[in-house]
């Protein structure tokens, strides 16, 4: 039987920073030799997961948790909301990948364009930006804890994820 990694690991950053992006070019990588489970925090309630008129958004429009099993996947609705303790500790993976939930205790990699904001430093580990940022602009409000990386370099982003992801079990 397979031991799994179980390690974990946060991204932060305003819309339209990167995060998406940079966890579907990490997973591309790593999914070769490692399992990956990805949480995306929907805070608006604003996600479509499914189309009307199709079985499943029958089934979820009743009020039932609709689970639909399928040769490729599993995919689960539920009304309730799962706090991601539970979800951890009812999956296996290698590397769970967790886009927001700022206030969940995971070493926390913000992503930033243009500017940096302030405001998402004091939970962040580590920053990833790109050259539209003058990093010496910030300087005097970096916390000296924070690591820089780059975020056009998925290698160094992984390394550093190796290193600090959180251990989950």
């Amino acid at each position: 039987m397979k031991r799994y990694l179980q390690k974990a690991i946060a991204f932060s950053g305003p819309s339209n920073s990167g995060k998406t992006t940079l966890i579907e070019k990490i997973t591309n990588v790593l999914i070769k030799d490692y399992k990956i489970l990805i949480i995306k925090h929907d805070p608006k309630d604003k996600a479509v997961f499914d189309t009307k008129g199709k079985d499943s958004y029958k089934f979820f429009q009743t009020g039932a948790d609709t689970i639909v099993l399928s040769p490729t996947r599993t995919t689960i609705f539920s009304h309730q909301p799962t706090p991601v303790e539970e979800i951890i500790k009812k999956y296996e993976f290698d590397f769970l990948f967790v886009e927001g939930l700022k206030e969940i205790n995971l070493p926390r990699i913000s992503v930033f364009r243009q500017k940096i904001q302030k405001d998402y430093l004091a939970f962040s580990n580590a920053i990833a930006i790109d050259n539209s940022i003058d990093i010496s602009f910030y300087q005097s409000i970096l916390p000296k804890n924070i690591e820089i990386l780059n975020l056009n370099d998925i290698n160094q982003i992984i390394k550093w994820i190796k290193i600090n992801a959180k251990e989950t079990k």
